[in-house]
């Protein structure tokens, strides 16, 4: 699905009104704007892809595990021209390419449909070593999930095997924002480090600690950078 209506020009301070183009009863706003500062430090300086390179195979591939709160990752893509400004005040309505939760087939620049919660991690691991066996070694695959997803097994058998093989191609976000129903004793960066990965836990409100944490080398160990948040209802002014 295209359309020539895009337009490039927005910034950080314009998430704000474009979140609210879409409206409705099924938002999941806690969990979009949590995620918010992180989808815009990656959209707007780490991820290597574009709109024009979303089908291109040295692409970096982004995974929207926290898919039920999509708000902030649509209103991002439409910010950087994967697509048009105008679909959002469709979100969620019939016929509309936005869906509660996002899906591959009908939204440009989204790499999986997600939004049942644990699958993401496995699908990266999995992506990565589908990188490898194409040839494809300079892609890096990113995935966002929420520290509730954490209550999820499949998460856990993620994070011990691509430390123990070391996916070093694999980067993880993890949102904290207290989500979780057990919580993890020391913290969720110390059991990412338990089973061989690069861990780091910064402010996820603050753009400048989220790029450092981004860009950290961290060679032969796949990388996490647990974001802590405090839920709120709308987006705030975040520290540059």
């Amino acid at each position: 699905m295209t359309s020539t209506s895009v337009d490039t020009t927005y910034t950080y301070d314009d998430l704000a009104g474009l979140m609210s183009l879409m409206t409705g009863d099924e938002k999941h706003g806690f969990a979009a704007t949590s995620t918010l500062d992180v989808l815009w430090v990656l959209y707007d300086r780490v991820l290597r892809v574009t709109p024009e390179t979303v089908d291109a195979p040295e692409r970096d591939r982004f995974l929207l595990s926290k898919g039920h709160g999509p708000m902030a990752y649509y209103a991002v893509l439409a910010a950087k021209g994967f697509l048009p400004v105008d679909w959002l005040s469709g979100f969620g309505s019939y016929g509309s390419p936005l869906g509660h939760h996002p899906d591959r087939t009908l939204v440009p620049g989204v790499e999986i449909a997600s939004g049942s919660l644990g699958h993401g991690l496995p699908l990266a691991v999995g992506t990565v070593h589908g990188l490898r066996a194409r040839g494809l070694t300079g892609p890096r695959v990113w995935v966002l999930i929420g520290d509730g997803e954490l209550d999820e097994g499949s998460n856990h058998e993620a994070i011990a095997y691509a430390g123990a093989t070391g996916l070093d191609r694999l980067h993880t976000v993890v949102i904290d924002n207290g989500s979780a129903t057990h919580g993890w004793p020391g913290g969720i960066a110390p059991r990412f480090a338990a089973a061989g990965w690069s861990a780091v836990t910064v402010d996820g409100r603050d753009h400048e600690a989220l790029y450092e944490a981004f860009t950290t080398p961290h060679p032969g160990q796949p990388h996490v950078v647990v974001a802590r948040v405090e839920k709120v209802a709308s987006v705030e002014p975040a520290r540059h």
